[in-house]
């Protein structure tokens, strides 16, 4: 019987694909990476997704296998495009792990997102195993991600293997109590992780721009704030469920016609308690809300945070996020954050030394608690070298 816990249970890891010296093995990373154009050149930004591939090509390299890495940049058209090569990367990676070379981006041609038959053998032609160590694309059924399994023995990377165990973690029996942050524009993208977390969460708290169509659906005011007046009966569902829901009390607005972003400063900007006057936005939690939201973090057993509450990209909104960032990264609780901008804000912020964990995948991690599975993960348990439980 597999003594592996519950979330890897049937997932191939390194250690299942046997000897591996004098091996091709195809290493699918995420080497999304962001580039800028320095004259005309194009630079790494940040190679954080570089550098958490290491643990994983290391471990084959010492092992004696010949690695090659595959991964997607951005989103071309299907076609090559200067802007999105990852030759910037692969020049860095034969730095930091000499012998290991980059493909082309996957996404130059279309079989990667088409999930074309043709293409994964192309892909594989060559190699002897296969590893998907690329947890931020593992909610996408792409070529690279579900195609390999098929016919190769393939494994699930380091980095893959700790993101899908501490996630986990929190699906089963986290240390209590269990707080969720959950943030962000979008409330229609994370009404299925909410449903998820209140089911195992103790307390959840909502703010940035979705936080309107909660307090929309308690009969508030919300005047020109981002509100999906098609999902208000949802939120109400989800605040009478089983978990306690924090909405922020006090909101910092910004008065009507008036733009933010990166250097917006025009018009008038005001905490308001309660409704907010017709025309105005809101664009952050107020500073009654994001102590009582700090309190509420810092008093927890495990910390899960996944987007900002504000516009924080605007200096008069960000005020919300850096209070709730410094109360998860100054919490005794186990704390993860779960990718995209709230991964930026923390960095902003030098708060990154101080998190538990900090998610490689923003999508990926919210498909994953909200289905407990991705299709990546079902594409390695049926491999021909997966345990069988």
């Amino acid at each position: 019987m597999s003594t592996r816990a519950a979330p890897l249970s049937g997932l191939p890891l390194l250690e299942d694909l046997g000897e591996i010296g004098g091996k091709r093995v195809l290493l699918r990373a995420d080497l999304n990476v962001p580039l800028d154009d320095h004259d005309g050149e194009m630079v790494i930004a940040d190679e954080f997704r570089i550098r958490a591939a290491l643990p994983t090509v290391e471990w084959l390299t010492d092992r004696g296998a010949e690695v090659v890495c595959c991964s997607h940049l951005g989103r071309p058209s299907g076609a090559p495009d200067r802007r999105y090569s990852l030759a910037p990367v692969a020049s860095r990676m034969a730095e930091l792990a000499p012998g290991v070379s980059v493909m082309e981006n996957l996404r130059f041609d279309p079989g990667e997102t088409e999930n074309d038959a043709a293409f994964v053998r192309r892909l594989i032609d060559g190699f002897d195993a296969y590893v998907n160590d690329a947890f931020g694309a593992c909610h996408r059924s792409h070529a690279s991600i579900v195609g390999p399994p098929l016919y190769l023995p393939s494994a699930a990377g380091r980095l893959l293997e700790l993101e899908v165990a501490t996630l986990g973690a929190l699906l089963n029996d986290p240390p209590r109590p269990f707080v969720a942050i959950v943030g962000g524009a979008k409330v229609a993208d994370k009404l299925g992780v909410l449903r998820a977390l209140a089911k195992v969460a103790d307390t959840i708290i909502v703010g940035g721009g979705m936080a309107f169509t909660f307090l929309a659906a308690q009969g508030r005011s919300v005047g020109s704030s981002l509100c999906d007046e098609a999902k208000i009966d949802e939120c109400r569902e989800i605040l009478h469920g089983p978990a306690t829901i924090l909405l922020p009390s006090d909101i910092v607005a910004l008065e009507a016609g008036c733009s933010f972003g990166h250097g917006c400063q025009d018009g008038e900007v005001r905490i308001v308690d309660g409704d907010l006057p017709d025309g105005w936005t809101g664009l952050d939690i107020g500073p009654v809300s994001a102590q009582t939201f700090s309190e509420t973090v810092r008093a927890a057993g495990t910390v899960l945070w996944n987007g900002p509450m504000g516009a924080f990209e605007d200096r008069r909104f960000e005020a919300g996020t850096r209070s709730v960032a410094q109360a998860v990264a100054e919490t005794a609780a186990m704390s993860i954050v779960g990718g995209g901008d709230s991964a930026r804000a923390i960095d902003d912020f030098g708060l990154a030394e101080k998190i538990d964990f900090l998610s490689t995948g923003g999508g990926a991690s919210l498909e994953f608690l909200e289905h407990g599975d991705l299709p990546a993960l079902a594409a390695l348990r049926a491999a021909p070298n997966a345990p069988r439980i």
